[in-house]
């Protein structure tokens, strides 16, 4: 390793170990409670991870085979032609089948090489095993050329091993051919898949070195142990002539004159075979003289995978550095990209690197980038008007100020009329007006937007007379119309504070608001909550703020209410009920919680929060019970929201949890009032696999046109009619006819409220698909659903 390097590399890890503030655009998640220190931490963590998977990948050659696949790609896309210096005299198909001997008479070699001197060749190389011996004549005739030949001659030289007893043989020409030619060894390395890449400078063979017939022909000393062989040199471009046209006088003179001539074994049936990256299957004569032509060419050097590791890792410090995210990932991206193309440029000049060390590491370093800000975007999405870029209400519920500041809400009292006349381009324009004059005379406020018109602040310091001077100022200044484009728009403003530091922010914001509504019902500019006098108002109105407490605080729970098929008489499901146990006032009643979050637009995290812990105890129950289902009531203010598919898709893929194991019960009446958009949304909740179920069927305005258009998997009849069929015969036929309307169009029916086993037993007749109440089972924890799923099977169901 250079000391350059590692020196610098050095300085940027006791930089991030001792500074560490760098922080990234987006990846406000590094920052956290403990600032940017923790950042550094993060960030070197993730560099010194990234760091030993690169350099184990590197050193335990885990690399090589996508090294090897690149480099081929790289040889195709520089494929060039040879020198045409060196020709092959081919031992190929027709010269075996027409001489119709093998081994070859040493006379006919003799024929070869006298025939190779008379037209001219510079050097003649046999890759030719001469080490044993054949008819007397034939060697006689043989070595009388090779010594008038001389050292123009080259005869191989190997070294041999058993493949069972992995004894090594070293095996050289006859000493009557040898003594008067040159000699070269013909051994080259292969790699565990048998590919060969590398060719040796020299081998030791029987005590003395000698050249490969590659470093023979390209005219080159050792440079080290061996090189890598440019396989960009087209192998179709190397000369070559056959051994019979050679023998019948076929090959012209201009053929042969002035060049290197080698001659051996290119037909397969001879076997003499090699796994050519980039070529498949090729004879180890062309394999010689690829490796000579590399030479002929310069002095290939092997940098191997450690200076562009360094060079990697010197790249994402500097990235990490870098503080804008984008302009990180444009750097490791852009290190990519050249890591990719300049090895293409090196192999060129003979230049040969190993990069998937490298990549692995910019990689690694790029991926957890990415992933850090996509987590903070995501979560950046839920805290963020996506019109208007302004901070939420929840990410006001998630400020840590100082409590002692006092809270103002603003509310726009018609704004909902004009909103109605806007488009959405308009409407974020009237947004912006609103919110430079709210923040006027203020610099630095941090405003925050809510629904419905409704806008937020922190007051800075000062009494509350100075506070009520400033309100009285901005309700001044929105006497004056907005003007958004060439409309002028008249809005109504009140105001209302909260001074009560000893309260949750959301508690303080809901009574900011009642102070708000108080001032306009009373006909004021603004107004500060009164505690006192709105006692009794204060649980009703103040019910949204303390239901998101308990679902932090996890007051809220989810209790589950065991399913049963009639068929097999098996628990196969549960639905999730969100339950509310108040620490003070024991039990909430659901109608009342869930209505309520439903009118103060809380729906979403409430069903967010039921829909977390539903699918986290289904993915524990599949594991227990595969295929096991948990149904969770989906509000029908969420049908409409564009995020819900993504919500749940990504709720799926983090608890590992099949989609057909979750149903989604919709009320009849939204899923038949629903918007085009909804049955859409819906539609795209069946192609991921969710079930969907239609709640409470019966009570709304059901007709056969909306139920086939709706993709339910099964109707879910309300309890006000299953607890009549014992009693009343027109709910009997109504539930009868329920059951055989959804049979028709491929739909299970489950009936609720089944509490005597007079009802079970009808409902059985109709042939009902699954049934649920109190009969089955109560609603109840999880835990307790776990210990008493086993006692509830068939037995239970019996007995009741």
């Amino acid at each position: 390793m250079p000391a350059g390097p590692i020196d610098t590399l050095s300085r940027l890890i006791t930089f991030f170990a001792h500074e560490g503030r760098v922080m990234d655009e987006v990846g406000t998640e590094w920052q956290g409670s403990t600032g940017p220190s923790a950042t550094g931490r993060t960030r070197l963590r993730m560099l010194l991870w990234a760091l030993a998977i690169g350099l184990l990948v590197g050193f335990a050659g885990l690399g090589a085979p996508l090294d090897g696949f690149m480099r081929s790609t790289r040889n195709a896309l520089a494929r060039h032609s040879a020198s045409g210096r060196i020709v092959v005299v081919a031992i190929d198909d027709k010269s075996v089948q027409q001489l119709a001997e093998w081994p070859l008479p040493r006379g006919i070699y003799a024929d070869v090489a006298d025939r190779l001197d008379r037209l001219g060749a510079r050097k003649i190389l046999f890759d030719i095993d001469f080490s044993s011996r054949s008819a007397p004549d034939e060697d006689k005739a043989l070595e009388k050329v090779f010594t008038r030949l001389g050292r123009k001659v080259t005869l191989p030289v190997q070294i041999v091993s058993d493949p069972v007893t992995k004894v090594r043989t070293d095996v050289l020409p006859l000493a009557q051919l040898s003594s008067h030619v040159d000699l070269a060894d013909i051994n080259v390395w292969y790699n565990f898949a048998g590919e060969v890449w590398k060719i040796p400078y020299s081998f030791d063979v029987a005590g003395r070195s000698y050249p490969t017939f590659a470093a023979k022909m390209g005219a080159r000393r050792a440079a080290g142990d061996d090189f890598y062989v440019d396989y960009s040199i087209d192998p179709n471009s190397i000369p070559s002539v056959s051994l019979l046209d050679l023998l019948r006088g076929r090959v012209p003179r201009a053929a042969i004159a002035g060049k290197t001539a080698i001659v051996g074994a290119t037909s397969r049936q001879l076997g003499d075979t090699y796994v050519v990256p980039g070529h498949g299957i090729m004879s180890g004569v062309f394999l010689h003289v690829l490796g000579a032509e590399t030479l002929r060419e310069g002095v290939p050097v092997d940098l191997g995978w450690m200076p562009p590791f360094l060079l990697a890792a010197l790249l994402c410090a500097g990235a990490l550095l870098t503080r804008r995210y984008k302009a990180s990932l444009a750097c490791l991206l852009l290190g990519v990209a050249a890591f990719l193309a300049i090895p293409l440029w090196l192999e060129r000049r003979l230049l040969f690197v190993e990069i998937v060390p490298s990549l692995t590491l910019i990689l690694i370093v790029a991926g957890r980038l990415s992933w850090t800000v996509f987590r903070s975007s995501y979560r950046m999405r839920g805290i963020t008007n996506a019109e208007t870029g302004l901070a939420n209400l929840a990410a006001l519920r998630q400020e840590t100020v100082d409590r002692s500041r006092r809270m103002v809400a603003a509310r726009v009292r018609n704004y909902a009329e004009v909103a109605a006349t806007l488009t959405l381009g308009d409407e974020r324009l009237m947004i912006e007006q609103i919110a430079r004059r709210l923040t006027l005379g203020a610099p630095g406020m941090k405003l925050y937007q809510g629904d419905e018109g409704v806008f937020a602040w922190f007051a800075g310091e000062g009494s509350i007379a100075e506070l009520g001077e400033h309100l009285e100022a901005l309700f001044e200044l929105f006497r004056s119309p907005v003007r958004v484009r060439d409309r002028q728009l008249d809005l109504t403003m009140t105001f209302g504070v909260d001074g009560d530091p000893s309260r949750s922010l959301p508690n303080r914001l809901g009574s900011a608001l009642v102070a708000a509504d108080e001032a306009f019902r009373d006909g004021w500019r603004w107004k500060e909550y009164d505690a006192a006098r709105l006692q009794d108002a204060e649980w009703r109105l103040s019910l949204l703020s303390q239901l998101d407490e308990a679902i932090d605080a996890g007051d809220l729970w989810i209790a589950y209410q065991p399913k049963l098929d009639l068929a097999s008489r098996r628990i196969i499901g549960v639905e999730a009920l969100a339950r509310w146990t108040h620490r003070e006032k024991g039990p909430i009643s659901p109608a009342d919680f869930v209505l309520a979050a439903e009118q103060g637009g809380r729906i979403k995290r409430l069903t967010t929060s039921v829909l977390e812990r539903a699918v986290q105890a289904a993915a524990e129950l599949h594991r227990l019970r595969p295929g096991f289902n948990v149904a969770v009531n989906l509000s029908a203010r969420l049908i409409d929201d564009l995020t819900l598919t993504e919500t749940i898709g990504d709720l799926l893929a983090r608890h590992r949890l099949p989609a057909e194991c979750l149903t989604l019960e919709i009320t009849e009446t939204a899923a038949l009032s629903g918007s085009a958009s909804s049955l859409d949304t819906l539609h795209e909740l069946r192609r991921m696999g969710v079930q969907l179920s239609i709640d409470d069927y019966g009570t709304g305005l059901s007709t056969l046109s909306y139920l086939k258009r709706i993709p339910a998997n099964e109707i879910k009849i309300d309890k006000s009619f299953v607890q009549g069929i014992a009693t009343s015969s027109s709910d009997k036929l109504m539930v009868h006819s329920t059951i055989q309307l959804a049979h028709s169009l491929g739909r299970k029916v489950v009936a609720e409220g089944v509490e005597q086993r007079k009802i079970l037993d009808l409902l059985g007749a109709m042939d009902c698909d699954i049934v649920q109440g109190f009969l089955v089972g109560v609603p109840m924890p999880f835990d307790e659903l776990v210990k008493l799923l086993p006692a509830m099977e068939p037995r239970r169901a019996r007995r009741a």
